[in-house]
């Protein structure tokens, strides 16, 4: 990992085209803002974490549960 200090209003360049800007800092906090182009997705690290994990757990669902899911689905049609 690269580690750098920077001070507010100070900005890196990534790839010739992604700017990191510290925007400010408060506490505990930095405050970033990234210009990227539009197809470079950003994605909190933690929200990453989260949708693995309920990706894992989805995965872990027996298929009787999805067979019920089916039936409902097919029950609520009916009605």
């Amino acid at each position: 990992m690269l580690v750098l200090t920077r001070r507010v209003n100070e900005a890196i360049i990534i790839d010739n085209r992604i700017k990191v800007t510290i925007v400010g800092i408060e506490d505990d906090k930095v405050r970033i803002g990234i210009d990227a182009p539009p197809e470079v997705p950003i994605v909190r690290q933690e929200l990453l974490a989260a949708v693995a994990d309920e990706n894992k757990a989805a995965a872990q669902t027996p298929a009787v549960a999805l067979d019920n899911l089916s039936l409902k689905v097919t029950q609520g049609k009916q009605r």
